[in-house]
Protein backbone atom coordinates (compact mmCIF):
# COMPACT_ATOMS: atom_id res chain seq x y z
CA UNK A 1 0.00 0.00 0.00
CA UNK A 2 1.30 3.41 -1.03
CA UNK A 3 1.64 6.20 1.73
CA UNK A 4 -1.39 8.82 1.49
CA UNK A 5 -0.36 12.03 2.13
CA UNK A 6 -2.93 14.69 1.24
CA UNK A 7 -6.89 14.97 0.74
CA UNK A 8 -8.18 12.80 -1.66
CA UNK A 9 -11.84 14.25 -2.50
CA UNK A 10 -12.66 11.71 -4.59
CA UNK A 11 -11.47 8.62 -2.45
CA UNK A 12 -13.77 8.33 0.65
CA UNK A 13 -17.45 9.01 -0.55
CA UNK A 14 -19.65 10.61 2.19
CA UNK A 15 -16.24 12.13 4.11
CA UNK A 16 -16.14 15.34 6.02
CA UNK A 17 -14.55 18.21 4.19
CA UNK A 18 -10.36 17.68 5.06
CA UNK A 19 -11.23 14.04 5.22
CA UNK A 20 -8.58 11.19 6.72
CA UNK A 21 -5.10 9.71 5.37
CA UNK A 22 -4.02 7.00 6.37
CA UNK A 23 -1.40 9.19 8.30
CA UNK A 24 -4.61 10.84 10.34
CA UNK A 25 -7.06 8.76 10.41
CA UNK A 26 -6.63 7.82 14.02
CA UNK A 27 -6.90 11.12 14.93
CA UNK A 28 -10.07 13.85 15.83
CA UNK A 29 -11.67 14.37 14.26
CA UNK A 30 -11.27 12.26 11.34
CA UNK A 31 -11.63 9.64 13.78
CA UNK A 32 -15.40 9.85 14.03
CA UNK A 33 -16.00 9.49 10.74
CA UNK A 34 -12.80 6.60 9.99
CA UNK A 35 -14.01 4.20 13.08
CA UNK A 36 -17.51 3.66 11.56
CA UNK A 37 -16.32 3.75 7.65
CA UNK A 38 -12.96 1.88 7.90
CA UNK A 39 -13.67 -0.70 5.26
CA UNK A 40 -13.57 2.63 2.86
CA UNK A 41 -9.96 2.87 3.76
CA UNK A 42 -7.87 -0.34 4.30
CA UNK A 43 -8.74 -3.48 2.69
CA UNK A 44 -10.99 -5.58 4.71
CA UNK A 45 -11.75 -9.68 5.32
CA UNK A 46 -15.49 -10.35 6.04
CA UNK A 47 -15.97 -12.12 8.97
CA UNK A 48 -19.43 -14.05 7.54
CA UNK A 49 -22.70 -14.49 9.99
CA UNK A 50 -23.59 -17.03 7.25
CA UNK A 51 -26.96 -16.08 7.04
CA UNK A 52 -29.40 -13.11 5.29
CA UNK A 53 -28.89 -9.65 7.34
CA UNK A 54 -32.84 -8.47 8.71
CA UNK A 55 -33.19 -4.88 8.73
CA UNK A 56 -32.30 -2.64 11.54
CA UNK A 57 -34.57 0.23 12.70
CA UNK A 58 -33.04 3.97 13.84
CA UNK A 59 -33.81 4.22 17.85
CA UNK A 60 -32.99 5.81 21.00
CA UNK A 61 -34.35 4.63 23.83
CA UNK A 62 -32.97 5.74 26.92
CA UNK A 63 -36.28 6.09 29.53
CA UNK A 64 -35.67 2.66 31.26
CA UNK A 65 -32.43 3.73 32.84
CA UNK A 66 -32.70 7.82 32.04
CA UNK A 67 -34.12 8.30 35.46
CA UNK A 68 -32.29 6.68 37.66
CA UNK A 69 -28.80 7.65 35.90
CA UNK A 70 -27.79 11.37 36.59
CA UNK A 71 -27.56 13.49 33.05
CA UNK A 72 -27.38 10.54 31.06
CA UNK A 73 -27.72 12.09 27.42
CA UNK A 74 -24.90 14.70 28.67
CA UNK A 75 -22.53 12.33 30.38
CA UNK A 76 -23.08 10.12 26.20
CA UNK A 77 -22.00 13.34 24.62
CA UNK A 78 -18.86 14.22 26.92
CA UNK A 79 -17.33 10.61 26.10
CA UNK A 80 -17.96 10.81 22.27
CA UNK A 81 -20.37 7.66 22.54
CA UNK A 82 -21.43 6.81 19.20
CA UNK A 83 -23.25 3.75 19.92
CA UNK A 84 -24.89 2.78 23.51
CA UNK A 85 -27.04 -0.29 24.08
CA UNK A 86 -27.80 -1.96 27.22
CA UNK A 87 -28.88 -5.62 27.22
CA UNK A 88 -30.41 -7.16 30.37
CA UNK A 89 -31.16 -11.36 29.35
CA UNK A 90 -32.10 -11.44 26.12
CA UNK A 91 -33.85 -7.71 26.11
CA UNK A 92 -32.61 -4.30 24.63
CA UNK A 93 -33.23 -1.67 27.38
CA UNK A 94 -31.50 1.35 26.43
CA UNK A 95 -29.69 1.85 23.00
CA UNK A 96 -28.42 5.10 21.78
CA UNK A 97 -26.73 6.18 18.51
CA UNK A 98 -25.36 9.65 18.24
CA UNK A 99 -26.77 11.80 14.70
CA UNK A 100 -25.51 10.37 12.22
CA UNK A 101 -24.63 7.06 13.21
CA UNK A 102 -27.08 3.99 12.49
CA UNK A 103 -28.20 1.01 14.60
CA UNK A 104 -26.80 -1.28 11.66
CA UNK A 105 -23.99 0.52 10.87
CA UNK A 106 -20.21 -1.38 11.89
CA UNK A 107 -18.02 0.38 14.13
CA UNK A 108 -14.51 0.09 15.36
CA UNK A 109 -13.82 -1.97 18.37
CA UNK A 110 -9.67 -1.60 18.94
CA UNK A 111 -8.37 -3.70 21.61
CA UNK A 112 -12.32 -5.29 22.42
CA UNK A 113 -10.68 -7.36 18.85
CA UNK A 114 -8.86 -9.10 21.51
CA UNK A 115 -11.57 -10.03 23.52
CA UNK A 116 -12.82 -12.11 20.55
CA UNK A 117 -9.84 -13.43 19.42
CA UNK A 118 -9.34 -15.42 22.54
CA UNK A 119 -13.09 -16.37 22.57
CA UNK A 120 -11.89 -17.92 19.63
CA UNK A 121 -9.04 -19.83 21.04
CA UNK A 122 -11.30 -20.58 23.87
CA UNK A 123 -13.40 -22.23 21.44
CA UNK A 124 -10.15 -24.46 19.92
CA UNK A 125 -9.18 -25.52 23.62
CA UNK A 126 -12.45 -26.91 24.04
CA UNK A 127 -12.46 -28.74 21.00
CA UNK A 128 -9.03 -30.29 22.53
CA UNK A 129 -7.17 -28.39 19.17
CA UNK A 130 -4.67 -25.97 21.10
CA UNK A 131 -2.69 -26.87 24.31
CA UNK A 132 -2.69 -23.60 26.73
CA UNK A 133 -0.29 -25.26 28.36
CA UNK A 134 1.76 -25.49 25.39
CA UNK A 135 4.68 -23.28 24.22
CA UNK A 136 3.80 -21.05 21.56
CA UNK A 137 6.47 -21.98 19.25
CA UNK A 138 5.33 -25.63 19.37
CA UNK A 139 2.24 -24.47 17.20
CA UNK A 140 4.56 -21.55 15.81
CA UNK A 141 8.44 -22.89 15.25
CA UNK A 142 8.76 -19.28 13.03
CA UNK A 143 9.06 -17.84 15.84
CA UNK A 144 12.16 -19.51 17.18
CA UNK A 145 15.36 -17.10 18.68
CA UNK A 146 12.21 -14.50 19.50
CA UNK A 147 10.43 -13.54 22.73
CA UNK A 148 7.67 -16.20 22.26
CA UNK A 149 10.67 -19.14 22.22
CA UNK A 150 9.39 -20.16 25.70
CA UNK A 151 6.40 -19.20 26.98
CA UNK A 152 2.75 -20.59 27.01
CA UNK A 153 -0.04 -19.41 25.12
CA UNK A 154 -1.20 -19.38 28.49
CA UNK A 155 0.93 -16.75 29.14
CA UNK A 156 0.23 -15.00 25.94
CA UNK A 157 -3.74 -15.38 26.88
CA UNK A 158 -3.09 -13.25 29.89
CA UNK A 159 -0.85 -11.01 28.95
CA UNK A 160 2.29 -12.39 30.82
CA UNK A 161 5.45 -11.87 28.75
CA UNK A 162 8.08 -9.40 29.29
CA UNK A 163 8.57 -8.08 25.85
CA UNK A 164 10.55 -5.20 24.26
CA UNK A 165 7.30 -3.87 23.11
CA UNK A 166 6.20 0.30 24.26
CA UNK A 167 2.28 0.41 23.48
CA UNK A 168 2.53 4.64 22.91
CA UNK A 169 -0.12 4.67 20.14
CA UNK A 170 1.53 8.29 19.67
CA UNK A 171 5.04 8.07 19.50
CA UNK A 172 5.85 7.30 16.08
CA UNK A 173 9.46 5.32 17.55
CA UNK A 174 6.95 2.56 19.66
CA UNK A 175 6.67 -0.63 18.86
CA UNK A 176 3.10 -0.68 18.69
CA UNK A 177 3.31 2.35 15.52
CA UNK A 178 5.59 -0.28 13.89
CA UNK A 179 2.69 -2.90 14.42
CA UNK A 180 0.75 -0.55 13.02
CA UNK A 181 2.66 -0.06 10.14
CA UNK A 182 3.37 -3.58 9.45
CA UNK A 183 -0.63 -4.03 9.40
CA UNK A 184 -1.39 -1.45 6.73
CA UNK A 185 -2.92 0.74 9.46
CA UNK A 186 -0.36 3.46 8.76
CA UNK A 187 2.24 4.44 5.91
CA UNK A 188 5.42 2.06 5.60
CA UNK A 189 8.99 3.58 6.62
CA UNK A 190 12.00 2.16 4.92
CA UNK A 191 13.41 -1.16 6.86
CA UNK A 192 9.36 -1.96 8.20
CA UNK A 193 8.80 -5.83 8.23
CA UNK A 194 6.84 -6.65 4.96
CA UNK A 195 3.77 -7.88 6.78
CA UNK A 196 2.45 -8.34 10.43
CA UNK A 197 4.00 -11.91 10.40
CA UNK A 198 7.17 -10.57 9.98
CA UNK A 199 6.70 -8.28 12.34
CA UNK A 200 6.25 -11.07 14.98
CA UNK A 201 9.10 -12.69 14.78
CA UNK A 202 11.63 -9.46 15.33
CA UNK A 203 9.98 -9.08 18.97
CA UNK A 204 12.96 -9.19 21.55
CA UNK A 205 13.11 -9.00 25.31
CA UNK A 206 13.48 -11.39 28.31
CA UNK A 207 10.46 -13.37 27.81
CA UNK A 208 10.00 -13.90 31.59
CA UNK A 209 6.88 -14.59 32.74
CA UNK A 210 4.30 -14.09 35.57
CA UNK A 211 3.82 -10.06 35.79
CA UNK A 212 0.66 -8.33 33.41
CA UNK A 213 2.80 -6.19 30.43
CA UNK A 214 -0.66 -5.01 27.81
CA UNK A 215 1.22 -6.37 24.40
CA UNK A 216 -1.15 -5.79 21.44
CA UNK A 217 1.64 -8.26 19.65
CA UNK A 218 0.39 -11.15 22.18
CA UNK A 219 -3.10 -11.20 20.53
CA UNK A 220 -1.82 -11.56 16.76
CA UNK A 221 0.44 -14.30 17.56
CA UNK A 222 -2.88 -16.16 19.44
CA UNK A 223 -4.59 -15.31 16.23
CA UNK A 224 -1.37 -17.12 13.96
CA UNK A 225 -2.21 -20.05 16.19
CA UNK A 226 -5.53 -20.24 15.21
CA UNK A 227 -4.71 -20.23 11.56
CA UNK A 228 -1.90 -22.86 12.38
CA UNK A 229 -4.06 -25.13 14.20
CA UNK A 230 -6.82 -25.22 11.23
CA UNK A 231 -5.75 -24.18 8.58
CA UNK A 232 -8.05 -21.54 7.64
CA UNK A 233 -7.43 -17.74 7.55
CA UNK A 234 -7.79 -16.17 10.91
CA UNK A 235 -10.60 -14.04 9.16
CA UNK A 236 -12.38 -17.85 8.28
CA UNK A 237 -11.77 -18.87 12.09
CA UNK A 238 -13.34 -15.98 13.60
CA UNK A 239 -16.77 -16.84 11.64
CA UNK A 240 -16.64 -20.43 11.84
CA UNK A 241 -16.08 -20.84 15.57
CA UNK A 242 -17.82 -17.45 16.85
CA UNK A 243 -19.70 -14.98 14.44
CA UNK A 244 -21.56 -17.82 12.45
CA UNK A 245 -23.16 -18.96 15.90
CA UNK A 246 -24.26 -15.53 17.34
CA UNK A 247 -27.06 -15.33 14.92
CA UNK A 248 -25.46 -12.04 14.31
CA UNK A 249 -27.49 -9.03 12.28
CA UNK A 250 -25.15 -8.76 9.97
CA UNK A 251 -20.80 -9.50 8.92
CA UNK A 252 -18.47 -8.45 10.62
CA UNK A 253 -14.99 -7.14 9.27
CA UNK A 254 -11.38 -6.99 9.82
CA UNK A 255 -8.78 -5.36 8.24
CA UNK A 256 -6.06 -7.48 6.74
CA UNK A 257 -2.17 -6.66 5.71
CA UNK A 258 -0.60 -7.45 2.48
CA UNK A 259 -0.73 -11.50 3.17
CA UNK A 260 -4.11 -11.12 4.21
CA UNK A 261 -3.41 -12.03 7.58
CA UNK A 262 -6.30 -10.17 9.97
CA UNK A 263 -5.02 -7.83 12.41
CA UNK A 264 -6.61 -9.54 15.66
CA UNK A 265 -5.60 -7.56 18.25
CA UNK A 266 -7.62 -4.14 17.06
CA UNK A 267 -9.14 -4.52 13.97
CA UNK A 268 -12.75 -5.66 14.18
CA UNK A 269 -15.88 -3.69 13.11
CA UNK A 270 -19.42 -4.51 14.20
CA UNK A 271 -22.72 -3.82 15.17
CA UNK A 272 -23.07 -2.64 18.89
CA UNK A 273 -26.30 -5.21 18.83
CA UNK A 274 -23.72 -7.88 17.07
CA UNK A 275 -20.81 -7.19 19.60
CA UNK A 276 -23.59 -7.31 22.99
CA UNK A 277 -24.45 -11.02 21.28
CA UNK A 278 -20.32 -11.86 21.84
CA UNK A 279 -21.00 -10.39 25.77
CA UNK A 280 -23.72 -12.80 25.95
CA UNK A 281 -21.84 -15.71 25.00
CA UNK A 282 -19.65 -15.09 28.34
CA UNK A 283 -22.69 -14.73 30.59
CA UNK A 284 -24.15 -17.45 29.32
CA UNK A 285 -21.56 -19.87 30.05
CA UNK A 286 -20.48 -20.46 26.64
CA UNK A 287 -23.14 -20.94 24.69
CA UNK A 288 -25.18 -19.34 21.74
CA UNK A 289 -27.63 -19.27 19.56
CA UNK A 290 -26.04 -21.49 16.50
CA UNK A 291 -24.58 -23.93 20.22
CA UNK A 292 -21.77 -24.26 21.91
CA UNK A 293 -19.22 -21.12 21.52
CA UNK A 294 -16.03 -22.00 24.40
CA UNK A 295 -16.90 -24.37 27.47
CA UNK A 296 -18.64 -23.53 30.26
CA UNK A 297 -15.49 -23.86 32.59
CA UNK A 298 -13.63 -20.97 30.42
CA UNK A 299 -16.38 -18.90 30.85
CA UNK A 300 -16.26 -19.15 34.22
CA UNK A 301 -12.42 -18.31 34.15
CA UNK A 302 -13.36 -15.04 32.87
CA UNK A 303 -15.50 -13.85 35.19
CA UNK A 304 -13.68 -15.03 38.00
CA UNK A 305 -10.46 -12.83 36.66
CA UNK A 306 -6.76 -13.55 36.78
CA UNK A 307 -4.39 -12.65 39.13
CA UNK A 308 -4.22 -10.11 41.09
CA UNK A 309 -0.01 -10.66 42.30
CA UNK A 310 0.45 -10.66 38.31
CA UNK A 311 -1.14 -7.07 37.80
CA UNK A 312 1.01 -4.65 38.14
CA UNK A 313 -0.61 -1.73 35.87
CA UNK A 314 -1.63 1.19 38.29
CA UNK A 315 -3.66 3.00 35.49
CA UNK A 316 -6.08 0.15 36.20
CA UNK A 317 -5.57 -0.72 39.37
CA UNK A 318 -5.69 2.85 40.79
CA UNK A 319 -9.75 2.38 40.19
CA UNK A 320 -9.65 -1.15 40.00
CA UNK A 321 -7.93 -2.08 43.53
CA UNK A 322 -8.57 -5.67 42.99
CA UNK A 323 -8.25 -5.69 39.18
CA UNK A 324 -6.79 -8.21 37.13
CA UNK A 325 -6.80 -9.60 33.40
CA UNK A 326 -6.89 -12.74 32.41
CA UNK A 327 -7.76 -14.66 28.73
CA UNK A 328 -7.51 -11.38 27.01
CA UNK A 329 -9.96 -9.50 29.57
CA UNK A 330 -10.09 -6.99 32.04
CA UNK A 331 -11.37 -7.72 35.62
CA UNK A 332 -12.23 -5.36 37.79
CA UNK A 333 -12.62 -7.21 40.89
CA UNK A 334 -15.26 -5.13 42.29
CA UNK A 335 -18.24 -5.98 44.25
CA UNK A 336 -20.40 -6.26 41.14
CA UNK A 337 -17.81 -8.88 39.22
CA UNK A 338 -17.60 -6.30 36.20
CA UNK A 339 -15.63 -7.71 33.34
CA UNK A 340 -14.69 -5.65 30.24
CA UNK A 341 -13.27 -5.27 27.03
CA UNK A 342 -11.28 -2.52 26.27
CA UNK A 343 -10.31 -0.63 23.30
CA UNK A 344 -8.61 2.54 23.10
CA UNK A 345 -10.73 6.03 21.89
CA UNK A 346 -13.58 4.31 24.25
CA UNK A 347 -14.41 0.92 23.23
CA UNK A 348 -16.33 -0.94 25.63
CA UNK A 349 -17.73 -4.10 25.87
CA UNK A 350 -18.64 -4.20 29.59
CA UNK A 351 -20.17 -7.43 31.80
CA UNK A 352 -22.33 -7.22 34.95
CA UNK A 353 -22.97 -10.60 35.50
CA UNK A 354 -24.97 -9.17 38.67
CA UNK A 355 -27.91 -8.32 36.70
CA UNK A 356 -27.35 -10.63 33.84
CA UNK A 357 -26.40 -7.79 31.50
CA UNK A 358 -24.29 -6.65 29.19
CA UNK A 359 -23.11 -2.93 28.11
CA UNK A 360 -21.76 -2.24 24.76
CA UNK A 361 -20.19 1.42 24.69
CA UNK A 362 -18.52 2.72 21.11
CA UNK A 363 -17.01 5.86 20.82
CA UNK A 364 -14.34 8.37 19.16
CA UNK A 365 -12.62 10.07 21.95
CA UNK A 366 -10.17 12.56 20.35
CA UNK A 367 -7.27 10.99 21.33
CA UNK A 368 -6.41 7.11 22.27
CA UNK A 369 -6.37 7.50 26.12
CA UNK A 370 -7.40 9.44 28.58
CA UNK A 371 -7.74 9.56 32.10
CA UNK A 372 -10.38 12.01 32.81
CA UNK A 373 -12.90 10.30 29.83
CA UNK A 374 -11.71 6.91 31.42
CA UNK A 375 -12.90 7.80 35.10
CA UNK A 376 -16.16 9.94 33.54
CA UNK A 377 -16.74 6.42 30.84
CA UNK A 378 -16.07 3.45 34.23
CA UNK A 379 -18.64 5.76 36.50
CA UNK A 380 -20.61 6.35 33.22
CA UNK A 381 -20.73 2.22 33.20
CA UNK A 382 -21.20 1.19 36.89
CA UNK A 383 -24.03 4.00 37.02
CA UNK A 384 -25.74 1.99 34.64
CA UNK A 385 -25.01 -1.42 35.73
CA UNK A 386 -26.69 -0.37 38.76
CA UNK A 387 -29.85 1.28 37.39
CA UNK A 388 -30.32 -2.04 36.50
CA UNK A 389 -30.57 -3.69 39.83
CA UNK A 390 -33.95 -4.37 41.47
CA UNK A 391 -35.83 -1.07 42.57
Amino acid sequence: MSADTGPHPARYPGAPAGQPTLETWQEAPHNRWAFANLAEMLPVATVSRRRPAAPAEATVRLDAVASRVDALEDRLERTYTDALLVLRGTDVVAEYYRPGFAPDQRHLLMSVSKSLCSTVVGALIGAGRIDPAAAITDYIPELAGSVYDGPTVQRALDMEIAIDYSENYVDPDSEVQTHDRAAGWRPAKPGDPADDYAFLTTLRGSGSVGEFQYCSANTDVLAWIVERVTGSRYSDALSEHLWSKLDADRDATITVDSTGFGFANAAISCTARDLARVGRVILDGGTAPGGRVVPEEWTRSVLAGGSTDAMTYEGFTGEFPNGSYTRQWWCTGNERGNVSGIGIHGQNLWLDPQTDSVIVKLSSWPGPLSDELDALQNALLLDLSRALDPA
